[in-house]
């Protein structure tokens, strides 16, 4: 199979020239267990992190983090793309695209600056004029949701005190049962660690989370790697602020496309999914649901069922939405993943078939395999297993192959996946690469 690899580059002090052609096995099979073969680079682009397809066009599109830009490229060949019109601005450090299914439009996240960009398609494929979504507003500020309210996870509307005790219910049931059967203990030497992973993971404090920040901060400084492998969150989970950490940042991570047309987007900083209508003129905000304080949710996966899958960044854990008879989204579940004291929840990711759910665990650098059941809002934990690279920016799944973008050790790895059971075995093959940040399978 063909895939396309992004990756930081000079813009970001990282060593990755643009989007890089590569396959796994042959060329043109559907499967992708075989050995690597890198064909070089596709385009030069500066810091391509995110990729997305358009559904009828060979065009791919490039979320060019470092720049603030999105950019079309159209596909000339086996393993070469060319820009398609120019690149546009959209925000600092975007780093999602979402393309309507219809390819009508793109949604672009910026996690720098907080905002959302809805950019027209031309029926080529090129870019349109982009316009910015309304800026969020964060719950927890002073005069915002009350902490109360909003940390049973209902949206905006009036929540009840049967939804709030439905969504506290639901979670301290699953969190439950996770401390009695933890995951599946799969990563070496994790057998001895079944005390630590029952545990709730530390919670940092806010002197904690400006500590953290500020070391990581120097740290890339000093390795030349920009980005937000750990992103502050400004206050602790009590929902209390204190002086220091009175405003935190808005943090856009990722949006998708609902079934009805509409469109879900992540704010990491404000702990938000924000619903969102689609006009002629662009976005238009039509209810929020506020996650619990400080878990940071980061990317989606919308199941067949209906429901909407979100991984947290900080707290590590998994909550699925749904909608109801009003078509407002409401928290049904969660699940913790099998995260380690200091984890940060990366990419969400289906399986083939939909069965199964699989999370990745920077820190760790593990995989957390997930079960879908029930109507599609239950989800249990399978097993936890090595990722095989350092730091799991990126993964995906194609048939009987977990493939996962080694952002630090900087390499893309093949794992076997067992399709039964869902999980994922041992490394099959490794290809060098420098800094990978997605991978996008060439359909």
């Amino acid at each position: 199979m063909r895939f396309w690899i992004g990756a930081r580059g000079a813009d970001m002090r990282s060593e990755g020239r643009g989007i890089t052609a590569v396959t796994a096995g042959e060329a043109d099979s559907p499967l992708a267990g075989g050995a690597f073969a890198d064909l070089g680079v596709a385009v030069e682009a500066p810091s391509p992190t995110w990729l997305a397809p358009h559904p009828h066009h060979e065009v791919v599109y490039a979320a060019l983090e470092g720049a603030g830009q999105i950019a079309a490229y159209r596909r000339t060949g086996d393993a070469t793309l060319d820009l398609l019109g120019a690149p546009v601005e959209v925000g600092d450090g975007v780093c999602h695209i979402a393309v309507a299914p219809d390819g009508s439009r793109l949604v672009a996240s910026c996690y720098g600056d907080g905002r959302v960009v809805h950019v027209p398609l031309r029926g080529d494929g090129s870019l349109g004029e982009p316009s910015h979504g309304r800026a969020a507003d964060d719950p927890y500020a002073p005069g915002g949701m009350s902490p109360d309210c909003a940390s049973t996870g209902v949206d905006f509307g009036a929540a009840s005190a049967a939804e709030r005790t439905a969504v506290e219910a639901a979670r301290t049931e699953v969190g439950a049962g996770a401390e009695e059967t933890p995951s599946g203990f799969l990563i070496p030497g994790a057998e001895d660690m079944k005390g630590l992973l029952a545990e709730a993971p530390h919670e940092p404090s806010a002197a904690e989370r400006l500590a953290q920040q500020r070391a990581h901060d120097e740290a890339d400084a000093l390795s030349g790697i920009s980005g937000s492998e750990v992103p502050a969150s400004d206050a602790d989970r009590t929902g209390t602020a204190d002086a220091e950490t009175a405003a935190r940042p808005s943090r856009a991570h990722s949006a998708t496309f609902l079934p009805d047309g509409r469109v879900a987007t992540t704010d990491l900083g404000y702990d938000l999914v924000r619903i969102w209508r689609v006009t002629p003129s662009g976005l238009v905000p039509d209810h929020e649901i506020v996650l619990p304080f400080g878990v940071g949710p980061r990317h989606m996966v919308m199941h067949p069922s209906g429901h909407l899958h979100v991984i947290t960044e900080y707290s590590c854990e998994v909550w699925t939405l749904a909608a109801g008879p009003d078509a407002r989204w409401r928290v049904v579940a969660s699940v913790p993943t099998g995260a380690f004291d200091g984890d940060t929840g990366a990419e969400l990711t289906p399986g083939h078939g939909k069965i199964f759910l699989y999370a990745g665990l920077r820190g760790s650098d593990t995989i957390q395999v997930l079960r879908v059941g029930g109507e599609g809002e239950q989800l249990e934990p399978v097993a936890l297993v090595d990722s095989g690279i350092t730091v799991p920016r990126h993964h995906v799944v194609v048939r009987d192959t977990l493939l996962v973008a080694g952002q630090n050790s900087q390499e893309i790895a093949s794992l076997s996946l067992d399709e039964r059971t869902g999980v994922p075995g041992g490394v099959r093959h490794r290809l060098e690469t420098p800094r990978p940040q997605h991978i996008l399978p060439v359909r």
